[in-house]
């Protein structure tokens, strides 16, 4: 199985002024691309046969230790991306239905206390990775950060939504200004999807 590089949901332009089209670019062009060829040639290289990458992902510690590593990073990389564009939407005033906030307001005080600890956790992150909203094994919504391209399918997470914090996704804009990138991603979030995929994660 070869993977490609997916179409943007979206236009390199739709995510402004939050996130600008020359990150947007560079970002899914430059950096998404790479992890794309990578995990090929680590696929092709450890004569693997793929049927999807979350199979891969999830049963990544079957692969052979000497290309283990490669597929964690370059497999994650190419998952976690696609994911990530996929948790963000054009519209600006999206905002979460009364059940996504039902579901998050059982595990949290607020769907504010939700939004604040999350923001905490991607802040909090030390150096590159993710923070993510993820269902665990007990069908019980946790956050969560990973380091690099570590996915929480690997750890036995199901996502639910993520906020990229390596520095090349909001370095443009927002240099070293984290916390700005983070306040501006509350302004993208597409809860449509975040729904989704709850539902998808509770019916398994």
């Amino acid at each position: 199985m070869t993977f490609k590089l997916p179409t943007l949901p979206f236009a390199n332009n739709a995510l402004e002024p939050w996130y600008d089209e020359n990150t947007v670019i560079i970002h899914h062009t430059k950096h998404h691309q790479a992890y794309t060829d990578n995990l090929n040639k680590a696929i092709e290289e450890a004569k693997l046969e793929v049927n999807s990458i979350e199979d891969l992902l999830i049963n990544v510690n079957d692969v052979d230790p000497q290309f283990r590593t490669r597929i964690i990073n370059h497999g994650g990389g190419y998952y976690n991306h696609n994911f990530f564009w996929e948790s963000l939407a054009p519209n600006a005033s999206s905002k979460a239905s009364e059940t996504l906030i039902a579901a998050i307001e059982k595990k949290w005080a607020s769907f504010d206390a939700f939004k604040e600890e999350f923001s905490a956790k991607a802040l909090g992150h030390f150096g590159s990775g993710w923070a993510w909203l993820v269902l665990n094994k007990d069908k019980e919504l946790e956050i969560i950060d990973t380091h690099d391209q570590v996915c929480p399918l690997t750890l036995g997470y199901q996502p639910l939504l993520t906020i990229d914090v390596w520095e090349h996704a909001y370095y443009i804009k927002y240099q070293n200004r984290r916390a700005e990138w983070i306040s501006a991603f509350w302004n993208l979030v597409n809860y449509e999807r975040v729904e989704e995929r709850l539902n998808t994660a509770l019916s398994k």
